[in-house]
Order: C-alpha cells, then structure tokens, then sequence
C-alpha cells in the first residue's frame, strides 16, 4: 500500500488515498472538460484503493455538480482548490484525487495522459466510475 496525502491550498480541505500499488509510477488522466481545466483537474484512482477525506471547516466546502449531475466536486470555498470528486453509484460511493493536491508526491512520480469524457452518456458514465474510481470511500466533517 502507498499513502497519499492532500490537501486544497489552505489546508481546508484535506485528505489521505491509500493506493494499493506501491509502484513509483501513478497513472493520472488530464480531463479536457471545461471545469476541470480550469481548475487543474488531473485525476487518480484505484478500484481496490481508499480515500478518507476531511474537512476542517465543513461549511466552507462547496459541493459543486454540472453536467450531469452525477458528481459532487469539492471545493473549498476560501482557496478555491478542488483536491477530490465523489459521485455515488449503484449506492456506493466512488471517487477520484486530483494529483495536482498532492502533498507528499513528486510530480515527477505521475504519469499524466489526456481524456475526453464528451459525449459520454449517464449509464457509461457511472459504469466507467464504477470499474475505475476509488471504491472505499470516507468522507469525514
């Protein structure tokens, strides 16, 4: 197992994804969708992983939905940063971290490769998130 830890900018936000790869190398996908673009979304995640995250102050998170709403992207509202997304599916939460808030990795220990998601349908969506997201989630106040 390798342990992740991240934060938002401020710390507001923080959390710990524990990959069950120990491998150096962390596979990444740079989202070309609008919103992650605009805000650094590089996403990682592991079907077999785990994701605890906190937040200090849990009002001063936004949870923010677009598209097809099947996805909370939290952000928090003093820095701005975006560290992880959560969508459920099937009743089970799924997530992913973005790389670009890691606290304890080097960058260049990240394998970034571009993706498009345009196009896809609900259905795909939630299947894809469901094969590939990280499987154990926590989220803590």
């Amino acid at each position: 197992m390798r342990s992740i830890t991240g934060s938002c900018h401020c710390g507001g936000i923080t959390f710990e994804f524990r990959l069950p790869e120990p491998g150096p190398m962390i596979a990444a996908r740079e989202c070309g969708c609008t919103f992650c673009r605009t805000h650094g979304g590089t996403w990682t995640s592991h079907p077999e992983g785990t994701l605890t995250g906190r937040a200090r102050e849990p009002e001063r998170v936004n949870r923010y939905r677009f598209g097809h709403g099947t996805a909370d992207f939290y952000i928090c509202r003093a820095c701005g940063g975006v560290p992880f997304v959560v969508s459920k599916v099937d009743g089970q939460d799924r997530a992913v971290v973005n790389v670009n808030t890691f606290t304890n990795v080097s960058p260049d220990e990240v394998a970034i490769s571009s993706t498009d998601f345009e196009g896809e349908g609900v259905e795909d969506r939630l299947a894809r998130r469901s094969r590939n997201w990280i499987g154990r989630v926590d989220i803590l106040p």
